[in-house]
């Protein structure tokens, strides 16, 4: 399908007119896109304890749950921006959010915890198409005069929805149902669609040359083998032949891949990037401290709903204050960077992180104190909810 701006044959006033007049769609388009993948891997967190419940899943279950989705994200994720730079980036961000979408109703209607694992995993692939691609439509789409603007409104849209998510995710699973959680992805979804194919021009790159497969293929292998025996070696224990083969071939397919990115022409991932300290050292931190807090993001919602007796919609709430403090602050650190140099808040950031994970582990499971988890993340007060549950119940659940 063609944009009204790509089926007449304009002067070159008339193009620059429709593209201007086109661009407030593009932006609505990509912000609606990238909301329905935040806003899904963070509702996703407070609807764990819910879906659990329904299907009588264990804590390695709902792992799976989350793991399943991040796994394909992050393998292919820059494949998917390759495929979009060769064949059409209109086209791979409309599949993309078509895939998101088709896999959003499998989750909503899953029967058992392993067709939704298998659902999630899809909902990755389909992410990993559609988030590059949102980028890469603002950049082709906007001039280097305003591209800046166009992808500040695109990132501060994205927090300001991944703020929404657990508070929206847990009000649906309170009021509704956890299946909802996955459901509100469909209208968005097909308003993308639409707007994408009536407004959004068709476009690609220049300089793109083809699509690292094989290096994709080992990358989602490694990934991949290393998250199963990570996930199963707490319940077949790290001497299972399962576990230790799928870690022993975890290490063989990233060496591979390594070794493949060495010496092919097009490599995915240029490991000459990573001879410089800098560039090395700051992905070794990111991992770090992103692996911390994605581990605080799948635990807290598990913590408050099953052992301290939140409501799934205050579960959310308490989500909020680290959420929106990394949004309001992230221009102030900034400015910080600016005066200072990288280093200190880079020391200093992490400290207070730990500071305030440290304090996590000071609530007992009997606590009432409604002001014991503001310091170390946050707290909705009053709508703390059961307090006449007992320990020993609080305990046998957070076992289970």
């Amino acid at each position: 399908m063609r944009t009204p701006c790509e089926t007449l044959s304009r002067s070159a006033a008339a193009n620059a007119l429709c593209q201007e007049q086109a661009r407030p769609w593009i932006l609505a388009a990509t912000i609606l896109a990238s909301s329905m993948a935040f806003i899904d891997s963070t509702a996703i967190n407070v609807a764990l304890p819910s879906l659990q419940k329904s299907f009588h899943a264990t804590v390695i279950d709902v792992q799976w749950v989350v793991e399943s989705y991040g796994l394909f994200l992050g393998a292919l994720i820059l494949a998917g921006g390759s495929l979009g730079d060769l064949f059409g980036r209109r086209l791979f961000f409309v599949l993309g959010t078509a895939i998101f979408a088709l896999a959003s109703a499998a989750c909503g209607l899953a029967p058992n915890i392993q067709v939704l694992i298998l659902a999630r995993s899809f909902q990755g692939v389909g992410a990993a198409l559609m988030v590059p691609g949102s980028l890469a439509i603002i950049s082709a789409s906007f001039d280097e005069k305003s591209r800046g603007s166009a992808i500040g409104t695109w990132s501060g849209f994205s927090a300001i929805t991944t703020a929404i998510g657990p508070l929206l995710g847990g009000w649906l699973v309170e009021h509704a149902s956890w299946r909802w959680v996955f459901a509100i992805n469909l209208p968005l979804a097909a308003a993308v669609i639409g707007i994408s194919l009536w407004r959004i021009p068709e476009s690609r790159s220049s300089i793109a040359a083809r699509v690292d497969w094989v290096g994709s293929l080992l990358a989602t292998l490694g990934l991949g083998g290393l998250v199963f025996a990570f996930i199963e070696s707490t319940s077949l224990g790290w001497r299972s032949p399962l576990v230790f083969g799928s870690l022993i071939g975890a290490v063989v397919c990233l060496l591979g891949f390594a070794a493949l990115e060495a010496s092919t022409p097009f490599p995915m991932v240029p490991l000459a990037l990573f001879r410089n300290r800098n560039f090395a050292g700051a992905n070794l931190f990111t991992l770090f401290l992103y692996a911390a807090i994605g581990i605080f993001f799948f635990l807290l919602p598990l913590n408050l709903i099953q052992v301290q007796r939140y409501t799934a919609t205050a579960a959310g709430a308490a989500m909020l204050p680290m959420i929106l403090l990394m949004f309001l602050l992230s221009r102030w650190s900034g400015g910080l960077v600016a005066r200072f140099g990288p280093r200190t808040p880079l020391i200093v950031g992490p400290l207070i992180v730990a500071l305030g994970f440290l304090l996590f582990a000071l609530p007992s499971v009997q606590t009432e104190v409604l002001g014991e988890f503001l310091p170390c993340g946050g707290d909705p007060g009053v709508w703390h909810g059961d307090h006449g549950s007992s320990a020993d119940h609080r305990r046998d659940e957070l076992r289970r």
